[in-house]
């Protein structure tokens, strides 16, 4: 049986694109499943736009996926004498020729066919010149000028394009390197591809590859283009829609299991299951259920599924997490006695609560800042801090310092018999007990947040609500 092979080869002049994310992961899920092997190519032969840092920001962006390679990264512009090699075979066997039309006359051509509604394209005028190489001269590939090219897609189906309306491409430039449709077609042969899985954006250009594979006298792989990802308004997916890099999720504190199983739902359906593990993936994952219709990128539906990764995760992870983005959040103020133990019994109380660990830092920072640095919601402070509220506070400290245990329980049945014995209902301290811990009026419950937060931190926290109280 023939190794399945895939690849993903993103172009290093932008950041990994969710969409483009999800193409490398139907391609990682499909080489995985089979046994196969799946390689990274990083297409930059656009040597103006593509960047260092864009191309480590793609890599980052994979690793956080979760989407290992078994190959590469290859690059293109180390390969540039091998697609010359393929152009010289081209011109040697008849199926390509050198051009010295300008771009100002291609482009006259093409705005003379538009006059008389034909297909705008190069007219072929240096096809049968016989011309050599020489300085202004590019290499063209001859299309053939009737019948069709066909060829049998995955997901659309059969797909069949008049010669006519294809044109003689560019396969070298003047500059000497090759043009993009070039160089995917001996990529993808040298590199043994079985299954070609991208965006239907390039469906466009797939006539053109099945053109040069027959030259080349190469078998065609199997082609499946997905469907394009849209944002809510049916338009391609972009900026305007918010963010739309793999990484700015990440720094939003999206978990990766989250993005890589709201992407594969994208195009993809396993009967009505909404919720995968990897290992569910892989025992599932199939080219025949890749949907042919366009996704729309739906903000909230990520969301839920990250607070289900949130309320799912060991608590461990999350609380590693959770450190991590209270260090971005505190922004140098550090943490104030934060141990790994101390955030894992932080992670019960917020993780329902949370929809990406971001929120979850804005959460808990009242748990880790210094207690005299704890914010405070002024109009909260002047409400609820009231002389009669800081009264109870007094009292308080004093039966909260003498408690043997700071249990939930212990710490509920110690407040019961106050209340009882001060005449007050619960709802009273309730707030203002919220806003001398917390600094808002939003929180967990708060037996839970005192017991977190420890004696020491509690009882200095009421001191400092029962000194400076309202007008704080």
């Amino acid at each position: 049986m023939t190794q399945i092979i895939t690849r993903f080869p993103p172009s290093p002049t932008g950041h990994l694109h969710v969409g483009g994310a999800r193409t490398a992961l139907f391609n990682w899920l499909w080489a995985r499943k089979n046994g196969g092997k799946f390689i990274l190519r990083i297409e930059d032969t656009d040597v103006a736009r593509s960047a260092e840092e864009m191309t480590q920001g793609i890599l980052d962006g994979m690793r956080w996926l979760g989407l290992d390679w078994d190959e590469g990264p290859y690059f293109q512009s180390q390969r540039v004498d091998l697609y010359n090699q393929h152009i010289d075979q081209l011109l040697e066997a008849g199926h390509a020729y050198f051009c010295s039309c300008t771009p100002e006359e291609v482009e006259a051509m093409r705005v003379a066919a538009r006059a008389v509604g034909a297909v705008p394209k190069y007219d072929g005028r240096c096809r049968n010149k016989g011309l050599e190489a020489g300085p202004g001269r590019v290499v063209r590939f001859k299309t053939p000028t009737d019948g069709e090219t066909r060829f049998r897609d995955l997901v659309k189906g059969p797909v069949a394009v008049p010669n006519t309306q294809l044109d003689d491409m560019v396969l070298r430039r003047v500059d000497g390197m090759p043009t993009y449709n070039l160089a995917v077609v001996v990529d993808d042969v040298t590199m043994g591809m079985t299954h070609i899985i991208r965006g239907d954006d390039h469906l466009s250009n797939t006539p053109k590859q099945v053109l040069l594979y027959e030259a080349l006298g190469r078998d065609l792989p199997l082609f499946a283009h997905v469907p394009m990802i849209l944002g809510p308004d049916k338009k391609k997916l972009s900026k305007r829609h918010g963010a739309t890099s793999v990484t700015a999720y990440r720094d939003m504190g999206y978990l990766p299991e989250a993005m890589v199983n709201y992407l594969v739902r994208l195009g993809w359906s396993h009967g009505d299951q909404e919720i995968f593990s990897l290992e569910e993936l892989l025992e599932h994952f199939s080219l025949d259920h890749l949907g042919s219709a366009a996704c729309v990128f739906d903000q909230s539906k990520l969301l839920w599924l990250n607070n289900h990764y949130i309320k799912s995760e060991p608590e461990d992870r999350v609380a590693a997490l959770l450190a991590d983005h209270l260090t971005d959040h505190l922004a140098g103020r550090g943490l104030d006695g934060a141990d790994e133990a101390y955030l894992r019994s932080i992670v019960p109380l917020l993780r329902p609560r949370a929809g990406t660990m971001v929120e979850m830092a804005e959460m808990a920072e009242f748990f880790v800042v210094e207690d005299e640095a704890l914010p405070m919601d002024q109009a909260a402070v002047n409400k609820f801090l009231t002389p009669e509220a800081k009264e109870h506070f007094g009292r308080l400290r004093e039966l909260l310092s003498g408690a043997s245990s700071f249990g939930q329980q212990e710490l509920e049945a110690l407040f019961k018999n106050y209340l009882e014995d001060q005449g007050v209902a619960f709802k009273v301290l309730a707030q203002p007990l919220r806003v001398a811990l917390t600094g808002k009026t939003k929180s967990p419950g708060i037996y839970e947040i005192m017991e977190v937060l420890g004696k020491d931190r509690v009882l200095r926290r009421l001191a400092r609500a029962e000194q400076e109280g309202a007008g704080l």
